[in-house]
């Protein structure tokens, strides 16, 4: 059976940029060369481990790969490359109906600061198979118990 979708955002998730610096460098982030960001080193392989196909959802776009790819450990990944210009659906993401697209009816997660219930109701309306639209804290970025959901909702994904 195919493994569920991961889309995976940078800017809230992977970097945390709305905590305080020293409280991330105190929880082991790192700003690996990168100035402005601070990337958790064994956020890599904490991804790697999970059941899913890792992409870049991202305004990174391919830049997520030449730049964070290597620093984080992960190999090169698929990348969403956004819509010039994305139809407008209210109080919705932009990412959303893109990210659905993108789907084709595969269960998907996405991994994002910027997720609301206007996203979750697009999302059941116009997706027929399991998403998990999980919302990080972008004053925390991702944490064990965010690994830990998304460990145990992958295999209840292809369940359904």
């Amino acid at each position: 059976m195919t493994a569920p979708l991961l889309f995976l955002d940078v800017d809230g998730p992977l970097n945390p940029y709305a905590a305080a610096r020293d409280a991330l460098h105190r929880a082991g982030y790192r700003s690996l060369g990168l100035s402005g960001v601070l990337l958790h080193p064994g956020h890599g392989r904490a991804l790697l481990d999970l059941p899913y196909t890792l992409v870049w959802a991202t305004t990174w776009e391919h830049a997520a790969n030449d730049v964070l790819s290597p620093l984080l450990g992960l190999p090169r990944l698929p990348v969403v490359e956004w819509p010039e210009s994305a139809p407008a659906y209210g109080a919705l993401s932009f990412k959303t109906p893109t990210l659905v697209d993108r789907a084709r009816g595969r269960p998907f997660a996405w991994v994002d600061d910027d997720i609301d219930d206007a996203d979750r109701a697009f999302v059941a309306d116009h997706h027929d198979a399991p998403a998990l639209l999980h919302r990080v804290d972008p004053a925390v970025g991702l944490t064990p118990g965010d690994f830990a959901a998304l460990a145990a909702w992958a295999p209840a994904s292809l369940q359904q």
